[in-house]
């Protein structure tokens, strides 16, 4: 599935926060948007929070956007599960 996410970065710490009524999921990381940092810290978040390895997952756009689409080998009902 395609995630779309919402990232905060430099946050007081790392945390997923939900969905918003769009669907997108919010999630805040300490780390700075330098040299891809949050990006690494959100999908090490994503892994950890969806028991996957963070190889599977893969930003598939917005790199340098707080706007990101991630591609998860998983359906969205399951995502949703691990992540409620």
């Amino acid at each position: 599935m395609r995630l779309a996410v919402r990232v905060t970065p430099r946050a007081s710490r790392d945390a997923i926060a939900g969905f918003d009524r769009s669907g997108t999921l919010l999630v805040r990381v300490a780390a700075p948007p330098a040299d891809g940092a949050a990006n690494a810290a959100v999908t090490k978040l994503l892994a950890r929070a969806l028991g996957l390895p963070a190889r599977d997952i893969v930003l598939a756009s917005g790199a340098s956007s707080r706007q990101k689409l991630f591609d998860i080998p998983l359906s969205e009902s399951e995502v949703r599960a691990r992540l409620a």
